[in-house]
């Protein structure tokens, strides 16, 4: 029987994969933090023989490498990947025996060059996992390796999704890596938490669209803008990244912080967005922590890779982002574990600004002087729909286009849920300018009265 345990990283929209017979077990697409695998192997009482990668990812770094190691693992790797570590290089069409399971290796290029899927199969159940070739009702974004190869790695990615569907059972269990979330996908992907083969032939536009030109064409079009960091993950996961250190750090004193915010270095505020608003040490920038469900990318996405990192807030907080930054390669960033309104900077100056919902805007219209509105959405955001008048700067474009802002004039910021427009916020703040930050859902903001074109 093909059993499966599925592993959610949620920050990043992606799965991992322990596929077993009961006693051995294949590991697939496994995150940075591979103790989240061991826990579950020893619960389950398996024994890894094999780890698999469908593809060097773009979006996080991989945990394949360290988890192979300690456990005396063949590592599973498509040939062609000129990866820089010990591994079992696959070919397409090849078998590998993982315990009573038979698992067979399928060219999927597309969402990168070497791309393969596996179809893992007991004689009576199949399962096939799909990286980030089939999603839910999706496919992989085909833009990460090289401009220049785009609608080249489009078709092939067409063209690998039907193949992929053509070598399965109708009812072989689906299981991808992306599309619950992460920018990897080149669209929203359906919000299901399992699919087969068969459901996705009705449903994935990668199957039902029959002219290839035309599906070149608007996948193309739609796809949108990717994190910054992204550049640094493959080179990252060529090397076979070592296990990050994931335990929290010595505090640095009230001294050391307030020196690092007057050096202008990036110190980084857990605490809830309205929280920051209403209290914070100037100069600081706001990334709430929350459930981390946009932190890991937001933040990833804004500050310059490489630079000094410092995280204040609770204990709590700072020991799960220590955790999610280390998946996308940020290691062991400075902390200050306490509340940074109360004295956490010793004398360092306090600062504020207003935090307000939708209907407060709608009243400044109502008026007749209408506010400056800053929308730090993505460009296909705005396009679809954006406040009449509203400026437009991407969050993560921010920093380089800030001269593009009078200053004097107060901000109103706004983003899709109040998150990203909590971070440009602050960082306005920091740059010298009057803000008020907007902490509500866009979808309200026509109901509320606000103007929208």
């Amino acid at each position: 029987m093909v059993q499966v345990e599925v592993i959610k990283t949620d920050a990043l929209g992606d799965r991992s994969y322990v596929v077993h017979d009961g006693e051995v077990a294949l590991v697939v697409d496994p995150q940075r933090d591979v103790d989240r695998v061991e826990a579950l192997v020893a619960e389950r009482r398996l024994r890894i023989t094999h780890v698999a990668e469908t593809h060097l990812h773009n979006d996080y770094v991989t945990g394949g490498a360290e988890l192979a190691r300690r456990h005396g693992a063949a590592y599973l790797v498509a040939e062609g990947e000129g990866v820089r570590f010990d591994h079992r290089p696959v070919r397409p069409g090849e078998r590998i025996g993982v315990g009573g399971l038979s698992v067979r290796a399928v060219a999927t290029p597309g969402h990168t060059e070497h791309h393969v899927s596996y179809v893992v199969e007991d004689g009576a159940e199949q399962a096939v996992f799909s990286g980030g070739s089939l999603l839910y009702g999706s496919v992989g974004r085909t833009d990460l390796v090289d401009p220049n190869k785009t609608a080249e790695l489009t078709r092939a990615q067409y063209r690998s999704a039907r193949e992929l569907a053509e070598q399965a059972r109708p009812d072989a269990a689906l299981y991808p890596t992306h599309g619950f979330g992460s920018f990897c996908s080149s669209g929203p992907a359906a919000e299901t938490d399992i699919s087969t083969v068969g459901e996705q032939r009705e449903r994935n536009h990668a199957l039902t669209e029959h002219d290839e030109e035309r599906f070149v064409e608007q996948l193309i079009a739609n796809l949108t803008d990717y994190p910054a960091y992204y550049a640094h993950m493959a080179p990252l996961n060529k090397d076979g990244p070592g296990v990050p250190e994931l335990t929290v750090p010595e505090p640095v004193d009230a001294a050391a912080l307030r020196e690092r915010i007057v050096a202008g270095e990036w110190v980084v505020d857990l605490r809830n967005r309205v929280a920051f608003a209403n209290k914070h040490l100037a100069g600081t920038v706001s990334f709430e922590y929350g459930d981390g469900k946009h932190f890991t990318t937001f933040l990833g996405w804004t500050v310059p890779w490489g630079e000094p990192l410092t995280l204040v807030g609770p204990g709590g907080e700072v020991r799960a982002a220590i955790r999610d930054l280390a998946r996308i390669g940020i290691d062991r960033p400075d902390v200050a574990v306490g509340d940074p309104a109360s004295g956490l900077a010793g004398d360092h100056p306090r600062s504020s600004f207003p935090s307000v919902g939708w209907e407060e805007v709608a009243d400044e219209f109502a008026k007749g002087n209408p506010p400056t509105v800053l929308d730090v959405r993505r460009a296909d955001e705005f396009k679809s729909q954006h406040v009449e008048g509203a400026l437009h700067i991407p969050l993560h474009e921010l920093l380089s286009r800030m001269d593009e802002l009078e200053r004097g004039r107060r901000l109103w910021v706004h983003c899709g849920s109040g998150y990203r427009s909590a971070v440009a916020a602050s960082l306005l703040e920091s740059g010298g300018h009057s803000v008020v930050h907007i902490d509500g859902d866009y979808s309200e903001a026509a109901s509320a009265g606000v103007p929208v074109t």
